[in-house]
């Protein structure tokens, strides 16, 4: 039987992963940035991201003026600077190709 991603175990693994590393001090001071992923991305280039690009999926409030919303939760991937702009550019390139083949 196959699993169906899930973007909520998802950010909860990361998060354990995260606070292991606390207790074992493994955490690094850095500046992290946030990739904003657009709504209606497909889960599995989310989860491609993810684990190719080791970032963290977080939730974020953003203001989004669309409709009658103000604020929107999104998810966004934080990590240091280069990771995000790779991660940002496989995302493109993932969606454009994910496009064309429907």
């Amino acid at each position: 039987m196959h699993k169906t991603l899930n973007l909520e175990e998802l950010i909860t693994s990361k998060q354990l992963e995260k606070e292991k590393e606390t207790e074992r001090g493994d955490l690094k001071i850095e500046e992290l940035y946030d990739l904003i992923i657009p709504p209606g991305t497909v889960v599995s280039i989310i989860y491609d991201i993810v684990e190719e690009f080791g970032l963290e999926p977080v939730t974020r409030k953003i203001f989004v003026g669309v409709a009658n919303s103000e604020e929107r939760e999104l998810l966004v991937l934080r990590g240091p600077l280069e990771k995000v702009q790779a991660a940002e550019k496989f995302l493109y390139e993932e969606m454009e190709a994910w496009i064309k083949n429907q």
